[in-house]
């Protein structure tokens, strides 16, 4: 430890005062003695010895040629001064610890390199030792002698090495160069002083230059030791360069950032000084100042914004609070916000509706082909209010279910445009906060409206289309949850007092027309689908697929991929249609306009490279472009071959799809195993098509012993995904018939409802879904219950009836005699005996 200050004072002291330092007892005359010889200045034939005790320092590394006080309170500096005085040597060595922490090194925490040291005066303090020492040379720890009391070792002197004559120019270069950097280091270095610029001036050899530079330069220890081992004058001096360059770099980039705080904090000194100017000049005039100007404008803003009374009562108490907070408080910010909310909602600011009916059509029908019930359904409600002059309209809250890509958002917008009105949308997907419907309370930090009210003003209106989409997904958790929050906001009898949490005031949501959206209605709180009107979008035909295409995706892609019709390319009916069939199997359309995309790059593509001759996309073109198709109808004739398979309609939240009963039977004890992830409705029908069979075992001509000792294995393939639901009944049983006859299924038949064990056939839902799923494999022979034969009639287009053949079954009987490949089947009358209504 060293303390320059302290200890030169205290010797300054001493000597005005002719006082001597007493050591410790029977060293006193020999530590006189040693300091009187050390104060007569005659060192002539000083040899230092091979044997020295050694003083260690902590965060300190000394070089030749400097004259140091140090300060040591440790008990074993005292005794390694007063053993020298004893011992009549004034000589000790100087090493630096690697660990400045250690209170008692020993020669593993030291290192190998230091300084032999010549004690010049000594003082003994009750805090500990002080000295005053001369350096005098390189030393090297050749092995240790003691550690305790303190460290003593055998050394050897290492001398500075002789400078070469061939190095002369490059030590010379290198001397130059740490010249220059050490007085700029001093310049830019807040803690060293200016004179120090001195030291490359009036030093002339290289190894003082080296070593006094590094004894005043701000390198750490580890640094500064490194420089005290290299013994030759090049390596010291490059070595040294290098350090130096790098502090340089630091000091140069703390001096800029200094630079750049100072600048930022006078430009702001500059500012506030400039504005208390401009405020006392102002009182001078008789002039308003800036805040006053400012809470007359939020005054004016909310006189205009024709506010209901609650609010503006609410805002002029807002603003009266304002008017008297400092403009640094940390409340002002938050109220001025608030303040600026509630003027820029659309408290009064309401759209015109087109009444205009066959316009209106006419919009709806140019963006969207089909949809026939929602264009009739909106259609209706602006018939109502052009009918209806006196009192109000309730705006119907309606909710578009669908599978995706069937053009539910797009509709949204397509209404908007029809009825004039703005539009705005917000997912619902993920959403669990309910803040993010009701807003944050203002006491939060940050608080904002919910999703609700900003997309009202973002709307400009008090009457916009407000889509809320993918309402199906919505999630809840311990913030909250956000369905139960929609039930006030879609709710004709309440929404027209919604209550914000942030505004904390009522905002009429009455004039808004709120429209839904969801691919299924399972996941969706039963009290909130109570609320909305169900308007069901089923998936698309080939033939509807591929006006879409026509009208829309086709347009819309050759304009995003600069190509013009007839002149790049033209469409053949047969090319669409080709597309729609064997290059996608889905309810919308979202796959088919990634097709027509694909085919378009790669036209584009063709005339990039120079072709001239106008593209015609037909059937043969399309399998150039896209490969072959990627669906085939072979499957289903294939897997239907064999008694035990048939083929069932499936509804999935996506559209139809059809899947495959197989049944096998094996030596048993006639037990029942199913697999194929079925659901507990899906394996009761299972139990109850065997039950049934088994008990019309006779009738089939099922031999009596089929069921005793085989075991029956009922498996629905594609395991991975879960199925459930009552509609495969009659896939069931015509398979396990099938199994136990060895009579195959009617290739291309395929067929869906649930089944009783009296034998009766129940109406199902999803009925479009699934008929478009079976034509898309290729199917043209469906069964169906036949309470479902007018959803048949309502549903399904008539250009679907007259190319695919439809039977409609009571019982399981009529099912069996047309299923079933037999001679002994020949079919049923094409109109059942009785039909009901088909249950959803």
């Amino acid at each position: 430890m060293t303390d320059y200050d302290d200890t030169v004072n205290e010797f300054d002291r001493q000597e005005a005062a002719g006082n001597g330092f007493e050591p410790r007892d029977g060293a006193a005359a020999t530590v006189n003695d040693m300091l009187n010889a050390g104060d007569s200045g005659d060192e002539g034939g000083l040899v230092i010895p091979e044997e020295l005790s050694l003083l260690t320092l902590r965060d300190m590394v000394l070089f030749p040629n400097m004259v140091v006080p140090l300060h040591s309170p440790k008990q074993s500096a005292v005794q390694l001064i007063d053993d020298l005085a004893v011992a009549g040597n004034r000589i000790v060595g100087l090493v630096a610890q690697k660990d400045p922490d250690i209170e008692e090194p020993t020669f593993q925490d030291v290192y190998t390199v230091g300084i032999a040291g010549i004690i010049r005066m000594m003082l003994k303090m009750p805090d500990g030792v002080r000295l005053m020492v001369q350096t005098i040379g390189r030393i090297q720890i050749v092995g240790p002698i003691q550690t305790s009391p303190y460290l003593k070792a055998r050394v050897r002197v290492v001398p500075d090495a002789p400078l070469l004559p061939e190095a002369a120019i490059e030590v010379e270069a290198m001397k130059r160069n740490i010249a220059t950097l050490f007085q700029q280091m001093v310049t830019l270095s807040n803690n060293l002083p200016d004179e120090l610029q001195a030291i490359p001036m009036n030093v002339t050899d290289p190894n003082l230059l080296a070593d006094l530079v590094a004894a005043h330069s701000p390198l750490p220890t580890p640094e500064k030791q490194q420089v005290l081992e290299e013994f030759s004058i090049e390596a010291r001096l490059k070595r040294l360069l290098s350090l130096l360059s790098r502090e340089i770099q630091v000091l140069e980039l703390g001096s800029k950032i200094q630079s750049e705080v100072n600048s930022e904090v006078g430009k702001m000194q500059r500012e506030y000084y400039l504005r208390e100017q401009m405020k006392a000049i102002q009182r001078e005039l008789g002039e308003s100042d800036e805040r006053a100007n400012e809470v007359e404008d939020l005054r004016q803003k909310i006189a205009e914004a024709r506010l209901p009374p609650e609010a503006e009562k609410e805002a002029n108490r807002e603003l009266e609070r304002l008017a008297r907070m400092p403009s640094a408080a940390p409340e002002y910010t938050v109220s001025r916000t608030y303040i600026d909310w509630l003027v820029t909602l659309p408290w009064a600011k309401s759209t015109e509706d087109n009444l205009d009916i066959p316009e209106v059509r006419r919009i709806l029908d140019e963006d969207h082909y089909g949809l026939e019930k929602v264009k009739e359904r909106i259609l209706e409600y602006l018939s109502v209010k052009k009918f209806k002059t006196d009192g109000g309209l309730r705006h119907p809250i309606l909710c578009f279910v669908g599978p995706p890509g069937v053009g539910k958002t797009s509709l949204g917008k397509s209404i908007a445009r029809a009825l004039g009105r703005g539009f705005v949308r917000m997912s619902l997907g993920g959403v669990r906060d309910e803040a993010e419907i009701r807003g944050h309370r203002r006491t939060y930090i940050g608080a904002l409206p919910g999703q609700i009210i900003q997309s009202i003003r973002r709307a400009g209106s008090d009457n916009p289309i407000f889509m809320l989409d993918e309402i199906d997904k919505v999630g809840a958790d311990f913030r909250g949850d956000p369905s139960s929050a929609l039930l006030e906001v879609l709710d004709p009898e309440q929404n027209s007092t919604f209550r914000d949490h942030y505004l904390e005031v009522v905002f009429d949501l009455s004039k808004v027309m709120f429209i839904t959206t969801a691919n299924m209605l399972d996941t969706i709180l039963p009290p909130l689908r109570d609320r909305m009107e169900i308007l069901e979008i089923s998936g698309y035909t080939e033939e509807e697929k591929s006006e879409i295409a026509r009208r829309h995706l086709i347009p819309k892609q050759m304009q995003e991929h600069g190509l013009q019709e007839g002149v790049h390319i033209e469409w053949a009916k047969e090319g669409i249609l080709e597309i729609a069939r064997g290059y996608t199997r889905e309810a919308g359309v979202r796959n088919l306009e990634r097709e027509i995309a694909a085919i378009c790059r790669k036209v584009t593509r063709q005339f990039a490279e120079g072709r001239t001759e106008k593209v015609l996309v037909d059937r043969e073109a399309v399998v150039a472009y896209l490969g072959a198709p990627r669906f085939q109808f072979e499957e289903v004739l294939g897997r239907t071959s064999q008694p035990g398979v048939a083929v069932g309609l499936a509804w999935t939240p996506v559209g139809g799809d059809v899947l495959y009963v197989e049944a096998t039977a094996m030596p048993g004890d006639h037990t029942l195993t199913l697999t194929g992830q079925l659901g507990d409705v899906m394996k009761e029908s299972a139990q109850a098509a065997l039950s049934y069979v088994r008990t019309h075992a006779e009738e089939m001509g099922i031999p009596p012993e089929f069921f005793r000792k085989h075991d029956i294995h009922l498996h629905v393939p594609a395991g991975a995904i879960p199925k459930d639901g009552p509609s495969a009944g009659v896939t069931m049983v015509t398979a396990l018939t099938s199994l136990a006859t060895g009579k195959p299924v009617r290739k291309a038949l395929a067929m869906t409802g649930e089944i009783t064990l009296a034998g009766r056939v129940l109406p199902i839902g999803g009925m479009k879904e699934k008929v478009l799923a079976a034509r898309r494999a290729g199917i043209r022979t469906v069964i169906l219950p036949a309470r479902n034969r007018k959803d048949l009639m309502e549903d399904i287009p008539e250009e679907l009836r007259q190319e695919m053949t439809f039977h409609f079954v009571e019982d399981i009987q009529s099912l069996l005699r047309l299923a079933l490949d037999s001679e002994e089947y020949p079919g049923v009358p094409a109109e059942p005996v009785g039909a009901g209504d088909a249950r959803g």
